[in-house]
């Protein structure tokens, strides 16, 4: 069966050039060419277009334009691999939002802070840990204390204990400061710990979103190997 650039493009919206940048990109194989000098495609062309479409929401635009190239080349392992790299990424994230959730179940109020400020040395005696850890914690970015313009001590605020104790949380259970340091920037953004968990709700559902992805991903990719 010969294909046209244009019944490729039609069956998912794009425009015939869209097509030809695919195929030169290598996402697609060589196209034929007719006597004349056009474009001809085939059913592997229409199954390998397919293909790449359905691994985009899976693996982004880059990684699924990155497996293609890997089988089109004949190097279906570093495909494979790619896709394993993916598998594993997904896997983080999830094991990254389910350990958020769990601190935040466990986050106690500050009782410190209420009204008022406290200071590094009942902060750290609170948490068991030493004061030099928060002044670490402090240098990675983690908590931002402000500073009393009298004497230079640190302060921290109801906000600023939220973080140490959310972060006191995410430590334990293994995290790395440079992780413990993403997720209180989306606490900040959210605006606190209980609009942080509409957030977390929303991430989960991407999360899931894309493992259903990677697996219509999977389906048409092994449809695409068994193709001629």
């Amino acid at each position: 069966m010969r294909l046209r650039p244009i019944d490729l493009a039609r069956e998912h919206g794009l425009s015939t050039q869209a097509v030809r940048n695919y195929e030169e990109a290598g996402i697609l194989p060589p196209a034929g060419r007719s006597p004349h000098g056009y474009r001809v495609y085939a059913p592997r062309h229409a199954a390998a277009l397919r293909t790449f479409l359905a691994l985009i929401p899976a693996h982004g635009h880059a990684s699924a334009g990155a497996i293609m190239r890997a089988v089109n080349g004949g190097a279906v392992e570093g495909a494979l691999r790619l896709i394993d790299e993916g598998h594993a990424q997904l896997a983080g994230d999830r094991c990254t939002l389910e350990a958020v959730e769990g601190a935040l179940r466990d986050l106690a109020p500050p009782r410190e802070l209420e009204p008022g400020v406290t200071f590094i040395g009942p902060l750290a005696r609170r948490l068991d840990i030493r004061p030099a850890t928060l002044r670490k914690w402090e240098r990675a970015g983690l908590i931002v204390p402000r500073r009393d313009p009298r004497t230079g001590y640190r302060v921290y605020t109801s906000a600023d204990v939220r973080d140490v104790l959310l972060a006191h949380q995410l430590r334990r259970g293994g995290y790395g400061l440079e992780q413990i340091a993403r997720v209180l920037e989306r606490v900040r953004t959210a605006g606190g710990p209980e609009p942080l968990r509409a957030t977390l709700r929303e991430w989960r559902d991407r999360l899931t979103a894309r493992g259903l992805a990677m697996l219509a991903g999977a389906a048409a990719l092994d449809t695409y190997l068994g193709t001629p």
